[in-house]
């Protein structure tokens, strides 16, 4: 596949809750469902957490203009952190390395920080 294939211009924005570590099941699965619903070929997220409201902003980048396919959206916490020195980082790195290898088929991810400063990684997925 081409950088090409990736290009796109459309989007579609949710909203939902943030559920300890996670995006919400019910958020995961709106943006699923606009994908199977709209006929789209997804491309990219984006996560936003909008810590005052402690809601969460997801939008998805898609195409109607090729084959369609199903999507599943799922998320991990990658734990909390103190500084953004380079040890922390590398041990982020690496906890993104070990996240997305149990997952098949990763088209794209979006790291989520919370005030808390937990790292959540989600994964947008091949279903």
């Amino acid at each position: 596949m081409t950088a090409d294939a990736q290009v796109h211009s459309k989007f579609k924005l949710f909203s939902g809750s943030l559920d300890k570590g996670a995006i919400s099941r019910d958020l995961a699965g709106a943006v699923e469902e606009f994908a199977r619903s709209a006929k789209a070929a997804p491309k990219s997220i984006g996560v936003e957490y909008l810590e005052q409201e402690r809601r969460v902003v997801l939008s998805l980048g898609y195409r109607d203009d090729e084959a369609p396919y199903a999507i599943r959206l799922e998320s991990v916490s990658l734990g909390k952190i103190a500084e953004l020195g380079a040890a922390e980082l590398a041990r982020l790195e690496k906890a993104m390395g070990e996240a997305a290898a149990k997952h098949s088929s990763v088209i794209c991810h979006e790291l989520l920080v919370t005030g808390e400063r937990e790292f959540i990684m989600v994964f947008m997925t091949r279903a």
